[in-house]
């Protein structure tokens, strides 16, 4: 059998587009230890000047201004409008993009973010080319920017989010329902007591896990010192992510605790940190919620980012898996109802389990060795 080249592309470094590729393409050498991956970030690929400029914008209007990005997100409106910029820059791109293809000759490529799926289509249909293109949602909420022709399947997360995508002219053969990509760690249930061990942390204490994504964004100063007042009895985990500034205020900061806290930056253990968690205090990013539904985690969501966290937020709240606190007090609050009330708690960890789809990385591996050509 001839040696099968795999395509994955994904957007910006710090980004759960990035971890679901990694995930897939550790899923594919795992099945196959003789495929061959190339795992390239396209749009810094392309346009690393633009990448700059458009992803220090993105943050700076989610921190400071989220009201517009609510607008812009998956807007029939603003999609028309920068329809034909989309195309200038998929036209731009396609020499870069054209000599990537010649070289690496891939027998099928895997996209985690619409903006280069839709370059891949893109060219498939402007050279005829007939490589096989797989399309990863890693959000509960399909938008518009997803759909193109030319993707031969799309993963998806949930039955909810498919059924979105066929309402909009999507063949139901093409929508496959696999889940959010994530580490095949999650699959693991290690003993709990070695690792609260490690941790320094007490395992006859709830456990609250903090976190803010990838790269640390939210409340979480005001949240950490509000849960470190409480009279409520826990124990705290701060995963920092990228964040650095965060991760030295709370590090100065953490010997002046009341409670016990472990201050982490970048953790590349998160699915051990949720295995030893009674509830994660988080914005509800696609991979964070897959990777907590994985754990049977519940979930207290606290400043989803409009668009596609709000939606996820929506899918969530609606299963019974998570609950929301609308500010920093009101997390306490909630927080206190949630650890007085442990049947409710097991309630939502077997609810999680239940929606969970932690293989979905082999599912998708699986899927492009197949239908790779």
């Amino acid at each position: 059998m001839a040696k099968k080249n795999i395509l994955l592309l994904y957007i910006s470094e710090d980004s759960g587009h990035h971890c679901a590729s990694l995930s897939i393409e550790r899923a594919l050498h795992a099945l196959d230890p003789d495929v061959k991956t190339m795992n390239i970030n396209s749009f810094n690929y392309t346009n690393p000047i633009l990448e700059r400029i458009i992803n220090t914008t993105y943050m700076s209007v989610v921190k400071r201004t989220p009201e517009i990005w609510d607008y812009l997100y998956d807007n029939p409106k603003v999609m028309k409008s920068v329809h034909k910029l989309r195309d200038i820059i998929h036209r731009s791109n396609t020499g870069k993009l054209k000599s990537l293809l010649d070289e690496f000759k891939p027998d099928g490529v895997i996209c985690t973010q619409a903006f280069p799926c839709g370059m891949i289509a893109d060219y498939k249909n402007t050279f005829g080319a007939d490589i096989p293109l797989i399309g990863v949602l890693t959000d509960y909420a399909p938008h518009s920017y997803w759909i193109f022709d030319k993707v031969d399947r799309y993963i998806v997360p949930s039955m909810e989010t498919g059924r979105k995508l066929i309402d909009n002219g999507v063949d139901p053969d093409r929508v496959m329902p696999y889940g959010i990509p994530i580490d095949a760690k999650f699959q693991i249930s290690p003993g709990k007591e070695e690792i609260f061990r490690k941790m320094s942390l007490d395992p006859g204490v709830s456990t609250v896990l903090v976190m803010g994504g990838t790269q640390g964004l939210g409340p979480i100063k005001e949240l950490v010192s509000l849960l470190d007042k409480s009279s409520l009895p826990l124990q705290m985990i701060i995963a920092c992510g990228t964040n650095k500034r965060l991760f030295r205020w709370l590090q100065a900061r953490k010997r002046n605790f009341k409670k016990k806290a472990v201050v982490l930056a970048f953790a590349d253990n998160i699915d051990e940190l949720m295995h030893i968690s009674t509830v994660i205090v988080t914005k509800p990013g696609g991979i964070t919620t897959a990777e907590a539904l994985a754990r049977g985690l519940p979930m207290l969501i606290v400043n989803p980012l409009p668009g596609q966290e709000a939606m996820n937020t929506k899918f969530l709240l609606n299963e019974g898996v998570a609950v929301r606190g609308q500010n920093s007090a009101d997390v306490v609050i909630v927080l206190e109802e949630l650890l007085y009330n442990k049947n409710k708690l097991k309630i939502m960890s077997d609810k999680a389990k239940s929606l969970s789809k932690p293989d979905s990385a082999v599912s998708i591996a699986r899927l492009m060795l197949e239908i790779a050509k």
